[in-house]
């Protein structure tokens, strides 16, 4: 059998019928990266078009293999011999267009990954009775809205406007406060400016992709976008729908009609006809890290999506990332604020003292204390702590040594009030526990979560009902009553009217993390529960000054981003420089580290031990990243290929390729 060549890079071209297809292989097998030509038998002809799913034979033994049809050409370029036929058309819908390959392409090279693991991101799996459904739909011409009007986008005038019809690049900053929809439904003031300005784009007949990092944030945006465009211009792509819903939003994507595309990270990806406008929204979530490879953040993956499309790209946020920063110094972004925005009233005070029995209790400051005490007689007060559960973390009692259990040793945690402690890794209850250090056998609490906090502040505001929201709980919305809200980092609820009162108890706790990016974390996570206050409540800091918690109080996020980029340039840390780590066996490593050594400005730090092996981190100027990329993914494909021989006993056995190469990680700051 003869199986189809090899070709090189090739850059998506227009639809049109050729005889011989290049096909891109769904495969996570570095050394398969790369399009390979077969011949289209004149039965398929009709079918085989650029974007349509096919399988294709392999040399060995029959096997066939899945990918798409990237482009069709009338011969293969380089080959002289027979090629192999295509061995089927799965489906005759083209679902990958051009414009997503190239997107795919680009990120992947950048990242020194496989352009078939963003497909698989990029594109559901196939749902056969939803496609078919969709396909008779499109053939009867279904009815369609007519185009919205635009809207004005109010608190910034005309300028924003302007940019955005001229496909400019954005930082905004976004209005903090949270406002009331004709619904009767309240959303933070960001919602509404993005669906202002999506409106907009739909209405000038381009198409909006808007990207969220989690559920909360999409419900909000969606309320908001109803209130400007009917149901069939709004389209959600998101993880948490149904298998069938997702694909079947997909497939709504690749039709002509002007729309906004709504969703989280791989949003980024969607299909889009006439792709006018491309908004991430808190860029500086984790969230949007892509925990897959190739690891292609969600912001660099708009950024080369902008490029290539000439839309519109707006990074909107409360604060501002270190990253988004950077392309505001260089001029690539350009930094757009509100006319006129009333800051949250933003106290700082000091640890708790002792002026107050009740409020050291609660572990509360005296004034934090009386400001809650004044604010929960006429709405709600948010408390924003570090962690969820009821004791997150906790310690010998005698000799403080950290609690860990005897099976696989984790620390321990104590779920509810009264439960046995339990691991937090293996679940297993830890009762009898003695102290190998002390020989003790009492527990203390080292960090409260939100279950113990609300008992705390349950006892000390008697009769006040106490919610709990957390990644257990999912509270989205509370009503303007007097309540306790207790709510971990990033899933504050909001607030019918807004928060009468915010305590930012855990602050202290929060900047303590072993982070090089903790800083703007905790002022990102600070600044979007303090915009969930309502105008001139009280917005408590407690535990924290200096510059960090001066940034809150004034309101300048965008100047303490400034300062943190400087001192990264200092060190040459990202996102001054890129960065990737490097793991593997030592050899392997080694092999890896001297193809990019003698790269101009590269610095290698390490190899250090490290799981399975060793890892080195390498920095290099942007300039040089494309070309270290390529470098590195060239080491990664001769690993890959390379024989390894079988560990004693297990004949046959292959073991997997042991190089890794992740651009841009986030552990590398850790």
């Amino acid at each position: 059998m003869t199986t189809g060549a090899a070709t090189g890079w090739a850059t998506p071209a227009p639809a049109r019928r050729g005889t011989t297809a290049r096909v891109v292989l769904d495969s996570p097998l570095p050394q398969l990266d790369h399009l390979f030509d077969y011949r289209i038998p004149d039965g398929l002809a009709a079918e085989a078009i650029p974007g349509v799913r096919v399988t294709v034979p392999l040399r060995s033994a029959g096997r066939v293999a899945r990918g798409y049809i990237v482009e069709t050409v009338d011969a293969s370029d380089g080959f002289d011999g027979e090629l192999s036929p295509l061995d089927s058309v799965v489906s005759a819908v083209p679902v990958l267009t051009p414009e997503v390959w190239a997107l795919a392409r680009k990120a992947a090279d950048r990242a020194a990954g496989g352009a078939g693991d963003i497909l698989r991101l990029a594109i559901p799996p196939r749902q056969v009775r939803v496609e078919k459904v969709w396909q008779r739909a499109q053939e009867e011409s279904p009815a369609v809205s007519s185009p919205p009007d635009a809207p004005e986008i109010d608190g910034y005038g005309s300028a924003l406007a302007d940019l955005l019809a001229g496909h400019q690049r954005i930082a905004l900053d976004v209005i903090p406060q949270v406002v009331q929809l004709e619904s009767g439904t309240w959303v933070g003031r960001w919602a509404v400016t993005i669906a202002q300005a999506a409106a907009r784009t739909v209405a000038a007949g381009e198409t909006a992709i808007l990207v969220v990092p989690d559920y909360r944030d999409s419900d909000q945006l969606f309320a908001a976008l109803s209130e400007y465009l009917p149901p069939d211009r709004i389209t959600r792509v998101d993880a948490s729908q149904p298998n069938a819903d997702r694909y079947r939003a997909f497939l709504d994507c690749l039709t002509d009609i002007p729309r906004v595309i709504l969703g989280n990270r791989s949003a980024v990806y969607a299909p889009a006809k006439s792709l006018g406008l491309l908004t991430i929204f808190d860029d500086g979530d984790p969230l949007y890290s892509e925990p897959l490879a190739p690891y292609v953040h969600a912001r660099d993956a708009a950024l080369i999506r902008q490029q290539q499309s000439g839309a519109a790209l707006v990074l909107a946020g409360h604060t501002r990332s270190a990253d988004a920063q950077r392309l505001v110094d260089i001029g690539w972004l350009d930094a757009i604020g509100p006319e006129r925005a009333k800051a949250p009233r933003v106290v700082i005070t000091a640890k708790a003292d002792h002026e107050d029995a009740v409020a050291v209790t609660a572990r509360i400051p005296s004034m934090a204390w009386r400001l809650a005490k004044e604010a929960i007689a006429s709405g709600p007060v948010l408390v924003q702590v570090a962690r969820p559960g009821y004791a997150p973390v906790v310690a010998c009692g005698t000799c403080a040594s950290a609690a860990r259990c005897r099976t696989c040793a984790g620390p321990l945690r104590i779920a509810s009030a009264g439960a046995a402690p339990s691991c937090t890794l293996c679940g297993a209850i830890a009762a009898g526990w003695v102290c190998p250090t002390c020989e003790g056998t009492k527990l203390r609490l080292v960090t409260r979560g939100t279950g113990r906090t609300a008992e705390e502040l349950g006892r000390a505001f008697p009769g006040v009902p106490v919610l709990i929201s957390d990644g257990e709980r999912q509270v989205t919305a509370v009503e303007g009553k007097p309540a306790l809200v207790i709510a971990t980092r990033g899933a504050e609820p909001v607030a019918a009217g807004g928060y009468a009162a915010v305590l930012l108890l855990d602050a202290g706790r929060m900047l303590a993390a072993e982070h090089l990016r903790i800083g703007e974390d905790c002022l990102r996570w600070w600044s979007n529960a303090a915009a969930l206050a309502r105008p001139g409540a009280p917005v408590v800091l407690t535990g924290v000054t200096g510059d960090l918690a001066r940034a809150l109080a004034t309101w300048t996020q965008p100047a303490f981003a400034h300062a943190e980029l400087l001192d990264r340039r200092a060190l040459r840390f990202p996102p001054a420089v890129r960065a990737a780590s490097v793991s593997g066996d030592a050899a392997a490593v080694a092999e890896a580290l001297a193809e990019v050594r003698d790269l101009p400005g590269a610095s290698i730090l390490g190899p250090t031990p490290a799981d399975d092996g060793v890892r080195a981190i390498l920095r290099l100027d942007y300039g040089q990243a494309g070309e270290a990329a390529r470098l590195l993914r060239g080491a990664v494909v001769r690993n890959a290929t390379k024989r390894r021989k079988a560990p004693q006993g297990k004949a046959g056995y292959r073991p997997p390729p042991t190089l890794k190469v992740r651009f841009d990680d986030p552990e590398i700051l850790s």
